[in-house]
């Protein structure tokens, strides 16, 4: 069993701080734990812009603080994502995030994230191989 807390992640290599700026996430389960997923809290800061492609990974995200909208980049469609409303990118959709204020979601990743990654020119997330 596993017991771990994001007080205890805080500034170690779990906590990831995106190059963009826009956004940092405590990695609470990576692929070493064997679970078949990760498991994030992400808050994404208030007046910025995040755009994403998952192009090799499936996400769930759930809202638990703040509010921002989403558009899904292929279709143009746009949603207003607040506390209790999810969003999966099961398609791998290229979408934007622009959050209104502070914008605190708890992330699932399929396959699992290394604690690694971070999004490259085009959005993605690469697929890192586990070390060790």
């Amino acid at each position: 069993m596993i017991v771990r807390s994001f007080a205890e992640i805080q500034n170690t290599e779990r906590h990831v701080r995106a190059a963009s700026g826009t956004w940092e996430s405590k990695r609470i389960v990576l692929a070493g734990e064997k679970a078949g997923f990760s498991l994030h809290e992400t808050l994404l800061y208030a007046g910025t812009e995040t755009s994403m492609w998952y192009a090799h990974h499936v996400e769930a995200v759930l809202c638990v603080a703040g509010a921002a909208e989403l558009t899904n980049d292929e279709t143009g469609e746009t949603h207003w994502i607040t506390p209790g409303t999810m969003y999966l990118l099961d398609r791998h959709e290229r979408h934007t995030l622009r959050p209104k204020t502070d914008f605190r979601c708890v992330c699932v990743f399929n396959p699992p994230l290394t604690g690694r990654e971070d999004h490259d020119e085009n959005g993605v997330y690469p697929l890192l191989p586990e070390e060790g």
